[in-house]
């Protein structure tokens, strides 16, 4: 089986992360995603909100799609989250699957930086997902796929923004998790 691993903090995640995983999905041909929220990212500050809403949140979002899963595998460790943990998590639980990491466009250029980088790109073939507007490098490393297709430019930052300011959110994440922000009262 070819699965995708997508990981984030997703705090919250959008309708911009659902459509940067099925391009990476149909472009690499893949059987599965898994979507794998983040404990804490060792490159940013503490998520917004708790562990549980955010896994929560992705498995709202990605509940429609037979190819979608979340994935708690970085909430079960102790924090920070590690993506060479993960695919060493994946390898063992999975050994016949061909691994894909699927990234941002702009994260492929800090990937080099991540813990134990070339243990990485030996287990998984990285799928970069350029955004919109962003041009796609004529070549590419060994193991690095970019895809194009169409892209939301939506970002969490300004997801949260709008709910604490008061305004809507509705066709920038996925109705349900629209719903669940609003029951839990998050990032007011």
């Amino acid at each position: 089986m070819k699965l995708g691993i997508f990981g984030g903090t997703f705090d919250p995640i959008h309708l911009g992360h659902l459509r940067a995983a099925e391009n990476a999905r149909e472009a690499a041909g893949l059987d599965q995603v898994a979507f794998v929220p983040a404990a804490r990212s060792p490159y940013k500050g503490d998520p917004v909100s708790p562990a549980f809403d955010r896994y929560a949140m992705v498995a709202l979002a990605t509940a429609g799609h037979d190819a979608f899963l979340p994935a708690d595998l970085e909430l079960a460790r102790e924090a920070p989250s590690y993506t060479v943990d993960t695919v060493r998590a994946l390898r063992e639980t999975r050994p016949d699957d061909t691994l894909f990491l699927i990234v941002g466009g702009d994260s492929l250029a800090e990937l080099p930086t991540w813990r134990e980088s070339a243990r990485i790109f030996e287990e998984c073939t990285v799928v970069a997902v350029a955004r919109p507007g962003e041009a796609t490098p004529a070549r590419t490393a060994a193991k690095v796929m970019w895809v194009e297709g169409p892209g939301l430019p939506v970002s969490a930052t300004d997801v949260r923004r709008r709910v604490r300011d008061g305004r809507s959110i509705r066709f920038l994440v996925p109705d349900s998790v629209a719903d669940y922000i609003a029951k839990r009262g998050l990032y007011r």
